[in-house]
């Protein structure tokens, strides 16, 4: 059965008037003919008793004139619902991420972002972690996500996931040949790594002073990606995240290094202005951030 034509037959029941039901509808006399027809044809039966003077419903007419009147109140019902689910998230949210972040982990929740929220426009902007703070201290994004620290005391921070990094090397590197190293094996290495406000710059700086590591030469590079390929090609060593370094390590362009008793884990955390949770499309992001990833 098809919506437009329960719904003419409907008409054409109230009002007894071929003429007059097409006039309601905005359809053409021949148009409501070919319903009625086309009901009858599937379901078999006569539903209206034509005569010169009148019109009225057969038996089974009456029937079907009760019940679709329920189906068409269920259609109405159901596509209301969907649309206001579709429609209940809309406008922009715009996001804010530091580049690991922005470039291997949100990508996977944007699917489900937009997959629940169709009618939800997404902005991605993606900078260093002070560059994101600042963003989102000047309300430039909604939301951000960070790998390093703030203490800006007007934003509020929250942790939403665990992260692990390795110190990386080329598989060519003398390093790359032992099953575990110490910190002495890093003294007067070179490195790679993000420039300053990055979070995993941040870090490593924080690695070489806790070990009072000796570093040979330093080259800074602004993306995940040139830093990779500058350790791929033998410049030196870097530290980055797991999920930065997981492809390339499965295609043996790069290698980790096992440090004694040592691991190096940081948590990656949300960031936002106060003011900004009650904002709906931001609550939404953050529920859907902690469904993805459960942190405890």
């Amino acid at each position: 059965m098809y919506y437009d034509a329960l719904r003419t037959f409907i008409t054409l029941a109230e009002v007894k008037n071929f003429t007059k039901a097409a006039e309601i509808l905005h359809i053409s006399q021949p148009s409501v003919s070919l319903h009625i027809k086309n009901l009858e044809r599937e379901l078999e039966t006569e539903l209206v008793v034509r005569s010169r003077k009148s019109l009225k419903l057969s038996p089974t007419g009456a029937i079907l004139y009760e019940r679709a009147k329920q189906i068409i109140r269920i259609y109405e019902q159901t596509k209301r619902d969907i649309l206001e689910q579709q429609q209940i998230v809309k406008g922009c949210l715009k996001i804010g991420a530091s580049f690991t972040i922005g470039e291997y982990i949100l990508p996977d929740l944007l699917v489900d972002v937009h997959a629940a929220y169709p009618e939800l426009e997404l902005e991605v902007v993606i900078g260093n972690t002070e560059e994101i703070v600042q963003q989102v201290k000047h309300f430039q994004v909604d939301i951000g996500l960070i790998e390093g620290q703030t203490s800006d005391k007007e934003l509020v921070v929250q942790p939403f996931m665990k992260d692990e990094l390795w110190v990386v090397a080329p598989v060519s590197h003398e390093l790359s040949q032992k099953e575990e190293i110490t910190t002495s094996d890093l003294q007067n290495q070179s490195w790679i790594s993000r420039e300053e406000g990055s979070g995993t710059r941040e870090y490593l700086e924080h690695v070489i002073r806790s070990n009072g590591l000796q570093v040979k030469s330093f080259l800074t590079i602004s993306s995940n990606q040139g830093v990779k390929e500058s350790v791929i090609k033998g410049m030196g060593l870097s530290l980055l995240s797991h999920s930065v370094i997981e492809r390339d390590v499965q295609l043996e362009q790069l290698t980790t290094l096992q440090l004694k008793d040592i691991h190096f884990k940081r948590m990656f955390s949300c960031v936002y202005s106060p003011i900004m949770k009650s904002k709906q499309n931001v609550a939404i992001f953050m529920d859907m951030l902690k469904e993805k990833w459960p942190y405890s």
